[in-house]
């Protein structure tokens, strides 16, 4: 079951502009709908609603989490072959393959480069085909 959003929701495009996969659509001062059929169920859009107006997968209020406690994508260097579709399924940009670290070193890896644009959705952690993304509250 997707996220549904209910009538206490002003219309303030939050959600919509915060989606990772555009399941959100509305007009600006009315209610929004979440396309069911598009939502990954990754509660960006509840933890981001200030008037609590939208209900997770299980039909509960999901509460609004301030944005500095959101996970945000950890690459395992070690792990990671850089195959990029992590980098590819963020809607944000926020994931670039790294640059070698010296000349002749062939160890590249998904890297996080802007951390305030990530939303936390953990699509690219379900992406990754080697388990080389945790998703964790950066300190």
């Amino acid at each position: 079951m997707a996220y549904t959003i209910t009538e206490k929701c002003i219309g303030c495009t939050i959600c919509a502009r915060n989606c990772p996969v555009m399941a959100i659509t509305g007009e600006k001062k009315k209610q929004h709908v979440v396309n069911d059929k598009r939502c990954i169920d990754c509660g960006v859009c509840g933890r981001s609603c200030p008037q609590a107006a939208i209900l997770d997968n299980r039909g509960e209020i999901a509460n609004r989490v301030p944005k500095d406690q959101w996970k945000k994508p950890m690459v395992e260097p070690a792990v990671c072959s850089a195959c990029s579709m992590c980098v590819e399924g963020c809607r944000f940009e926020c994931l670039a393959i790294s640059m070698p670290a010296f000349k002749g070193d062939i160890r590249v890896y998904a890297e996080l480069v802007k951390p305030r644009a990530c939303v936390g959705c953990g699509l690219c952690e379900s992406l990754c085909p080697l388990s080389a993304i945790r998703m964790e509250v950066i300190q």
